[in-house]
């Protein structure tokens, strides 16, 4: 089946019961045992729910995975892989970063003794010195967060593998509908499904997909042990989501592509970030890689954190908010939300000044959201 298809029928059959289309929301938080310690594949919703039964085994089947775990947050799922990763571990991480997931890293840092090297894995010499000593996992975003680097996956992966480390990936952005970093050698993928995935604003999750059935055993395991679990509505929520992801994420695209080109020229715009523009110093790398470039932008205003808070005031379809992926068109000012607990000096080492300006591209008219922007943009 073509991904398009597989989103809607992929490891979700009707119910056997009923017939149901959809699963059925299992509510219910423990389960009848036909006799101590046997039972019909589920005891308790925390080690397993059969509703998130059905998100986990479809989430598999996209990422091309072995094994689909379903998470109550990203961090959530985050925090799970770093339970695996004793004291003295050493993680390299992409030094463009979410700030949750950096604010995490720097945390086991202090607290567990984990040695954790922020690197531009954009750069091959960078990348290829970093992974000359032996690591333990190599963490990358691509598209980074908020700047929109693209890392090269299969060439990370293979000098990763070669040091020694696991490879994840954290997939939020682009989403299997365009992007497959198991396919290009990643072992693990993690998604905040709170996104693109789940698509509407409307939920909090996160998932994790394993490349290899024993190492999915073993994360299993943890993410009972740990307990970060989503309830059965959200894993509803999300498997919802995911029937329209394919249209979605090309409404995203189109709406993000008529943005990037209303601020590329103006005259208040130092940079935009979009790896669909031939300026996107990555941009072939993108087009090899992916299968579209998604619907997240990054702009730097001249003027730093006046000019942004200006801009941000004038926009009308846009909403300032935090999260992405959703339906509607929301846009966020990086330096002092989502990436406030990255100190200043760390930010704008790596390029997130007062200025930078992140937005998310609805499914509106790509028209209106062009409008909006220019609009903004006036003045400044």
């Amino acid at each position: 089946m073509r991904f398009d298809t597989r989103l809607i029928h992929a490891k979700q059959p009707p119910d056997p019961l009923t017939g149901a289309v959809n699963p059925p929301i299992y509510l219910s938080s423990t389960f009848r045992q036909e006799a101590p310690n046997r039972n019909r594949g589920y005891v308790y919703s925390r080690t397993a729910n059969p509703t998130r039964s059905v998100l986990e085994a479809t989430l598999a089947d996209l990422e091309s995975g072995a094994v689909g775990l379903a998470f109550s947050s990203g961090l959530g799922a985050l925090a799970t892989v770093l339970e695996a990763f004793p004291s003295g571990s050493r993680i390299v991480a992409v030094d463009d970063l979410y700030g949750g997931t950096w604010r995490l890293l720097d945390h086991h840092r202090q607290q567990f003794g984990i040695r954790v090297d922020l690197v531009d894995l954009t750069d091959p010499s960078a990348a290829r010195r970093a992974l000359l000593e032996k690591a333990d996992l190599v963490w990358i975003e691509t598209p980074t967060n908020p700047l929109l680097k693209i890392v090269d996956l299969v060439r990370v992966a293979g000098a990763a593998h070669a040091a020694g480390a696991t490879v994840a990936v954290d997939n939020t952005f682009a989403t299997p509908a365009l992007q497959r970093p198991i396919e290009l050698g990643a072992d693990l993928v993690l998604h905040s499904t709170t996104k693109y995935l789940g698509g509407h604003s409307d939920l909090i999750g996160g998932a994790l997909v394993l490349r290899d059935p024993k190492v999915g055993a073993r994360y299993a395991w943890l993410q009972n042990a740990v307990g970060a679990v989503p309830s059965p509505f959200d894993a509803y929520l999300v498997l919802r989501g995911i029937h329209t992801l394919g249209v979605r994420m090309r409404a995203h695209e189109a709406g993000a592509r008529a943005v990037a080109e209303v601020l590329e020229p103006h005259r208040a715009v130092r940079a935009v970030h979009y790896p669909g523009l031939a300026s996107h110093p990555q941009h072939a790398l993108a087009r090899r890689q992916m299968s579209g470039f998604g619907g997240m932008v990054s702009v730097d205003l001249r003027g730093g954190a006046t000019a942004a808070r200006r801009f941000l005031r004038r926009l009308r379809v846009f909403t300032l908010a935090e999260s992405l992926g959703g339906v509607e068109s929301l846009v966020e000012h990086p330096a002092s939300m989502t990436h406030a607990s990255v100190p200043r000096d760390q930010r704008e080492a790596h390029g997130i000044t007062d200025g930078l300006v992140r937005l998310s591209c609805g499914i509106e008219d790509p028209s209106d959201l062009a409008d909006d922007v220019r609009s903004a943009l006036r003045g400044l």
